[in-house]
């Protein structure tokens, strides 16, 4: 398996998108919608690939903070990344921790101090587990819904 920065096509983004279409088929992360163009225009790109075929990919953008927060100073850049998806038949065989591990060191190599990102999961002891114990984030913030009847 390979895993590797992208360089930009229009076939890349086509198979992107279908692949978010099959995320968004699942139904496993709340409210979540296949990309479109305007959603790849400008992101960095990491894919997992085996034989032609994508396995998983990563996409972020670098961003600065606009204001303090209880998070950062103002200024400060960082990388968020936005989808980090791999294929069903592919999950568990640490395809997502290679994704991670190739952003971050991506991002170091930049002179990024942070990694951000946000999720929206069904099953978020697990995504957290993810995040936390396999690929080492911290726990900042969260926002928690709960819907009223």
């Amino acid at each position: 398996m390979r895993v590797y920065e992208a360089a930009w096509s229009d076939a890349l983004e086509r198979e992107l998108i279908r692949l978010s279409a099959d995320w968004e088929a699942e139904d496993s992360c709340r409210g979540y919608r296949s990309n479109t163009h305007e959603d790849l225009a400008g992101r960095r790109v990491f894919l997992a690939e085996e034989d032609g075929a994508i396995l998983g990919y990563l996409f972020g953008v670098r961003e600065t903070e606009e204001k303090k927060s209880t998070v950062m100073d103002a200024g400060t850049p960082y990388f968020e990344i936005e989808e980090l998806y791999v294929v069903p038949a592919h999950r568990s065989k640490g395809i997502g921790r290679r994704l991670f591990a190739l952003a971050e060191e991506t991002a170091r190599q930049d002179g990024l101090p942070y990694l951000m990102l946000s999720t929206a999961t069904k099953n978020a002891r697990a995504i957290l587990h993810f995040y936390l114990d396999e690929v080492g984030m911290d726990f900042w913030s969260a926002r928690l819904f709960k819907k009223l009847e």
